[in-house]
């Protein structure tokens, strides 16, 4: 479908009448993360889309994976044992596992490429128990690569870094594999296994004289934004949590939108709605941020057509 029409059917989303709210108990939201990414920003975000929506006295039971994704299956198993009212995934692995642990309780997502993922049948009408929002990361990619371009002309090998415990990384190469040849750039990727597998990563693309790195989102990012900035190397993700926490530049979906219409979703189920007719939507503002700070201590210099482009700057 094309993006207007996703444009307008987050719109119809948004207006779909609330239910009568139960009030025999309180309602719980299971919320599964991998803990890596630091989901902080995630969970404050959402809470205060859940009190927007008027919500916000629903119980949460946060369960994260601490950057372990092979702990997944079981936390999702935990919450369906808990018999909660909704989960609510964060980042396509936890998704996943949330998928895999139950058929019957609803699942909202925050995840890229559902459809190529198994997750849902179609955007328009999902079909099962999962329904939310999709990220569109992957298909960002080379736009992002070409503002890294812009920010490094001299850059002709470029590192990638994909998270080995994340499907979502067939997409991601694939995306940025197609901007490193618009801009005739090489590629190195490197599969990072876990958050103690990241500076082995670095050192290796040091050695290999790697220009710039792109880094998939669902790697953490805190970390690998104090290791770039210490091998001194120019870095991207597709998240604004990373320039915000040290990294160069980020080009990416706004995700403060995104999150708020999660809680719309969790907040229609809740008053009764099935996920199966909940299309799924995309987000429908971008953002790029660029850390000014860390260009500096770079040495980049950022050309001002770039700094006018720039929805955020971070000194």
């Amino acid at each position: 479908m094309r993006r207007r029409k996703f444009i307008t059917l987050l719109a119809g989303l948004a207006s779909w009448p609330l239910a009568a709210k139960s009030q025999d108990r309180k309602r719980t939201v299971g919320i599964l993360v991998v803990g890596s990414p630091d989901p902080s920003e995630f969970l404050r975000t959402f809470q205060e889309g859940l009190r927007e929506t008027g919500y916000g006295e629903v119980q949460l039971d946060i369960r994260s994976a601490e950057g372990k994704g092979e702990r997944l299956p079981e936390l999702a198993a935990q919450l369906v044992r808990r018999k909660v009212d909704v989960i609510v995934g964060f980042q396509t692995p936890a998704v996943q596992a949330a998928k895999q642990a139950t058929t019957e309780i609803p699942i909202v997502m925050d995840a890229g490429d559902p459809v190529g993922m198994g997750l849902v049948s179609s955007l328009a009408r999902p079909g099962g128990n999962v329904t939310g929002m999709s990220a569109v990361t992957a298909e960002l990619a080379p736009k992002s690569l070409e503002y890294l371009k812009n920010m490094v002309p001299t850059c002709r090998l470029l590192g990638l870094f994909l998270n080995a415990a994340d499907p979502f990384r067939k997409p991601f190469l694939q995306q940025n594999q197609v901007g490193v040849d618009r801009l005739g750039l090489q590629l190195m990727t490197k599969f990072v296994h876990g958050p103690d597998d990241l500076a082995a990563a670095f050192e290796a693309t040091v050695r290999e004289k790697v220009d710039a790195i792109m880094i998939q989102p669902s790697i953490a990012v805190e970390s690998a934004a104090a290791l770039a900035l210490a091998h001194r190397l120019p870095t991207a993700s597709l998240t604004g949590l990373y320039p915000r926490t040290g990294g160069l530049m980020s080009y990416s979906a706004d995700y403060s939108e995104l999150w708020r219409a999660m809680a719309v979703y969790v907040a229609k189920i809740l008053s009764g709605a099935e996920p199966a007719t909940l299309p799924v939507a995309q987000p429908t503002k971008f953002e790029l941020i660029i850390n000014l700070k860390t260009a500096k201590a770079l040495g980049l210099s950022i050309s001002p057509t770039l700094l006018a482009s720039a929805d955020e700057l971070i000194e």
